[in-house]
């Protein structure tokens, strides 16, 4: 993978679908610390804790999950990558997206990062792709 996480040498990724190309890195002075995410012009930021609580709950399942990547202002698929990153139920108790408008997408761009960490395994088809832990 290339990057480093930072500011300065972002990890660069692309979706599961190989449809976008994006850069992500960690800002640990953020309050809470956040895992930006620049996509084009637009930034998201999600809770930089997401990575290992993703992983946590990938093992927890057992077994492939679809990713549901989705708008904010979309329903989620349940039981999927989306839903548990917008859940009540998660460690977070809500969304890990931190910047409201802009919280939905968690399925699309933490799961390539999870693979490229290698912490999950990923399809990579053009829709409908799963993950699971490694």
């Amino acid at each position: 993978m290339a990057g480093t996480g930072t500011r300065a040498d972002p990890w660069q990724l692309t979706t599961a679908n190989g449809g976008s190309q994006y850069q992500m890195w960690r800002d640990e002075t953020a309050d809470p610390p956040a895992l930006a995410c620049q996509v084009g012009g637009t930034q998201l930021r999600y809770h930089l804790r997401a990575i290992d609580d993703l992983h946590a709950w990938l093992r927890a399942q057992g077994d492939w999950v679809p990713l549901g990547g989705a708008d904010e202002q979309k329903p989620a698929a349940e039981a999927s990558v989306e839903a548990w990153g917008r859940s009540e139920a998660n460690p977070v108790g809500g969304w890990y997206g931190t910047k409201k408008g802009l919280r939905g997408r968690f399925g699309v761009y933490l799961p390539p990062l999870l693979e490229a960490l290698g912490l999950a395994e990923l399809e990579h088809n053009p829709k409908n792709n799963r993950m699971r832990a490694r």
